[in-house]
């Protein structure tokens, strides 16, 4: 069920003992699965409540608690270069499950079109998904969420191109494109780590120099670490993506994944094929003709580029 800005507030005065609250806010950005809210209390302090919509989201959100605390502890003890939310309080639910309610972690949603070259917030980035990699396995295993090999994870990304091909709706030089890449053991061979699994530009907050959070981890996993570069190798400015790979690089310990780069663009081009599929799943019309045209314009793109490089080869 929905649950308006008032009604979270509620929970969160139930959830914090003596949280006096004095004003309340939706987010800048939506929250998918939950209703969220900031609450602002009597001495200015910013407190975020977030309330599970169904009872899926509800078993995610319990998940990301057990798996959020681990990191906290990672941070304090300097493991981590940025914070993550902490849990204040909960507020049992009537239909079941619990709102969490934590301080509002400080910075801002990053703007990757800010990000430029050098030892500053573009490095920072790197630095902390590195950190992020380096952290043990066993904390996302122990908080009950998905651990793949590189077998089953390259198998997981093969299903996904097998039921975007049923579609049609998939250009068949990209399938092609795709199935190469997916055929190629050697792309494969990487030791899984810790990722995040959901990064954006919203899931960053920043200030001017540094990574100073990382919020919503319920999509974390053990997988491949090229999924959290994905979105930095496509869309960050192609200037600041050496400073982004080259901190990541100095921070990650006896980095030996030749295809890491490569792996992380693929991961970017099976997005859209991700994009499709949920457009399909949801009989969204407008979310089809929106990844069917960026398909296209993918394909046009990539068979430019192998044009281009078969050119040069010759």
């Amino acid at each position: 069920m929905s649950r308006s800005p008032l009604a979270l507030a509620a929970l969160a005065t139930v959830a914090v003992p003596g949280l006096d609250a004095y004003d309340v806010r939706r987010p800048e950005v939506s929250g998918g699965d939950f209703d969220i809210a900031v609450v602002i209390d009597a001495a200015r302090r910013r407190w975020v409540v977030r309330s599970p919509t169904s009872a899926r989201s509800g078993a995610l959100l319990e998940a990301e608690v057990e798996l959020v605390e681990a990191l906290a502890g990672q941070v304090d003890a300097g493991h981590l270069p940025f914070d993550v939310p902490r849990t204040a309080g909960f507020a049992h639910l009537p239909e079941g499950g619990r709102a969490v309610v934590y301080p509002q972690v400080p910075g801002r949603p990053l703007r990757l079109e800010a990000l430029r070259p050098g030892p500053g917030l573009a490095a920072s980035l790197g630095r902390a998904l590195g950190a992020l990699h380096e952290l043990p396995t066993a904390l996302v295993e122990n908080a009950g969420l998905p651990v793949y090999d590189a077998t089953t994870y390259r198998d997981r990304r093969q299903a996904e191109v097998d039921e975007a091909a049923r579609t049609g709706k998939v250009p068949t030089t990209l399938l092609r494109r795709w199935e190469e890449r997916l055929e190629d053991v050697a792309l494969w061979r990487f030791q899984p780590t810790v990722v995040h699994g959901g990064l954006t530009t919203e899931h960053v907050l920043v200030d001017d120099r540094t990574v100073t959070g990382i919020l919503d981890w319920g999509d974390a996993m053990v997988a491949d670490p090229a999924d959290d570069l994905s979105w930095l190798l496509v869309a960050a400015p192609q200037e600041a993506v050496d400073s982004i790979m080259e901190a990541y690089q100095l921070r990650r310990t006896e980095l030996t994944d030749s295809h890491l780069t490569e792996r992380a663009l693929l991961a970017g081009e099976l997005a859209l094929a991700r994009w499709l599929l949920y457009g399909v799943r949801t009989g969204s019309a407008d979310v089809v003709d929106d990844a069917v045209q960026m398909l296209h314009e993918l394909d046009e793109s990539t068979r430019e580029a192998d044009a281009v490089a078969g050119r040069s080869i010759g």
